[in-house]
């Protein structure tokens, strides 16, 4: 469904050449859009911008749209959409089960990798922002007709499970009695173990050995700790809403026998070379290779990641890729998508993007940790929201204050502001839908009918029917930008115009035509909340 200002703006543009840069009115008698392109046009023409903007209305065709065009001032044009128009447009949201999000002509293959957890420890605050913002993207992407893989990269592999294994057997413990705070707490104590004894560090590393060449019982013990892991991590994901489950997950340890396959393809065709007893990657505008194998024959992060990418690539077949790691990763992933370009890896047509995110920080604007300054875990976050309101609304306000912000930037975690219900917050949006809610509920219990949308003489309900009008660009923007504040900010328009229209008018007390028109109007504008709000994550409550 085209939004009526991009139809609007295009009209406009064929005829004067450049973007009219449409803005909203701010006054209703001054119609719903306006543009100053003539006052720019005359000013490079050399001509007075009434006289511009005069033959610009004169040419500008959008009668079967708009009331006729209207000169302001020293030569604004005011755009007015006819009545029967916004009408028409709020009746296809009503009847449009995607509320009027548009499906994609160019679908593609979308591979997202968020959350990422280490097994054997408690995902904490860190893990807050790429779980959200990661989900966000999956649900919005999937709503436009994409195909989208998650990939949940598990950090389980490497040294710290050798001492984790041998801490186990040194204690005789089944690893399938613990939970993850027991995992936890028995990688702490293997980890103290190790820094006093050099016979237990030797034995650790002879644990890790065996677990890269296969050894049975070592797999089966470092199988339970993943085990265990992920259900702890399935618990949170099932609290947060998040839709990932065990399908989506690609640990390192997935990629552990393609390192040497990567890093001997890279060789043989001259792409990584030999310096100082490591194999490295150098590529023009970094200070620093890629290190693939490092001069003790161990690989790391960096080998990891580019097999992941031609995995991706060539396995899962992604024409996108998106990263939705912590900024201060940025120049990691740049130099791996530089290195995946030129191996061929990363094709041209395959787009590979880094989406960083700042820090949640306390009320304070200070980092976020314990007294012991530590990293706090999800779930202590979690809990200290759902003290301030229900396990739905608290949720509701730590997305809303994730998304609703630029990513890039720092915030706050203030619960007592999150969970307001006015204000620019997520439960404020969840009561602008139960509130809508409660109205179409009392329209039932009188068996009043409900729309088609067809009388919208009152300013307040025009808003309204332009706003909904706009639901599937914002969600277009958003899929291609991964921007989701804007969505945010919609959605929060959306529902302020809604407030205004139940002061201005009466929907239950209205009669007849005019009050079937309104509550399709209600109902439409219901729709696209809940709509919204689950492509965030947030539950859109019927009652509140």
């Amino acid at each position: 469904m085209l939004s009526l200002p991009a139809v609007l703006s295009a009209r406009v543009q064929a005829v004067a050449g450049v973007d009219p840069e449409l803005r909203p009115a701010t006054r209703p008698q001054f119609g719903h859009y306006q543009t100053n392109v003539a006052l720019r046009l005359a000013n490079s023409l050399g001509e007075k911008p009434r006289e511009v903007a005069q033959r610009l209305v004169e040419q500008i065709d959008l009668a079967e749209l708009c009331e006729p065009l209207e000169i302001a001032g020293p030569g604004f044009i005011n755009l007015r959409i006819r009545a029967d128009v916004l009408a028409r447009v709020a009746s296809e949201v009503l009847a449009d089960p995607q509320g009027g999000i548009n499906r994609t002509t160019d679908p593609k293959t979308v591979v997202i990798d968020y959350s990422s957890p280490n097994a054997a420890k408690q995902m904490h605050v860190g893990h807050l922002r790429s779980t959200i913002i990661g989900d966000c993207f999956t649900r919005v992407l999937r709503a436009t007709g994409h195909t989208v893989i998650p990939q949940n990269h598990l950090g389980d592999w490497g040294r710290q499970f050798g001492m984790m294994v041998e801490q186990l057997v040194d204690e005789g413990l089944d690893a399938s009695s613990l939970d993850l705070p027991g995992a936890e707490a028995l990688y702490q104590r293997a980890n103290a173990h190790l820094n006093e004894s050099e016979e237990f560090a030797a034995r650790a590393r002879d644990r890790v050995v065996a677990l890269q060449a296969g050894d049975p019982e070592t797999r089966r013990i470092w199988r339970q700790i993943i085990d265990i892991s992920l259900a702890g991590f399935n618990a949170t994901y099932q609290r947060m809403n998040v839709l990932l489950t065990d399908a989506d997950v690609a640990g390192e340890s997935l990629y552990n026998d393609d390192l040497p396959v990567v890093a001997a393809d890279l060789e043989d065709r001259g792409i990584a070379v030999v310096d100082d007893g490591a194999l490295v990657v150098f590529v023009d505008g970094f200070p620093a290779p890629a290190m693939i194998r490092n001069s003790q024959g161990g690989y790391g992060y960096d080998c990891t990641d580019l097999a992941a990418v031609r995995h991706r690539v060539g396995d899962l077949g992604a024409n996108r890729l998106i990263y939705v790691v912590g900024t201060p990763q940025q120049f990691h992933f740049d130099l791996i998508f530089a290195v995946s370009r030129k191996a061929g890896y990363l094709p041209p047509e395959v787009s590979a993007e880094f989406v960083g995110f700042g820090q949640v920080l306390g009320a304070d604007g200070k980092k976020f940790s314990t007294r012991e300054g530590t990293a706090v875990t999800l779930n202590s976050l979690l809990d200290a929201a759902e003290e301030q309101a229900a396990p739905a609304i608290a949720l509701a306000a730590i997305k809303y204050a994730d998304l609703s912000s630029g990513l890039q930037k720092d915030y706050a975690f203030d619960v007592e502001r999150m969970v307001a219900t006015t204000g620019d917050t997520g439960p404020y949006l969840q009561y602008a839908h139960a509130r809508v809610n409660q109205i179409l509920r009392k329209a039932e219990a009188e068996s009043f009918p409900v729309g088609p949308v067809t009388v919208l003489e009152a300013p307040e309900e025009q808003t309204l029917a332009l706003l909904l009008s706009r639901f599937g660009e914002v969600v277009d923007a958003v899929a291609v930008t991964l921007q989701p504040h804007r969505l945010c900010g919609y959605l929060y328009e959306l529902a302020g115009a809604l407030s205004v229209f139940y002061e201005k008018c009466p929907v239950l007390k209205s009669d007849g035509e005019v009050r079937a028109s309104r509550l399709g109007l209600c109902q439409a504008t219901k729709q696209v909340l809940a709509t919204g709000l689950d492509l965030l994550g947030i539950e859109a409550p019927e009652r509140m």
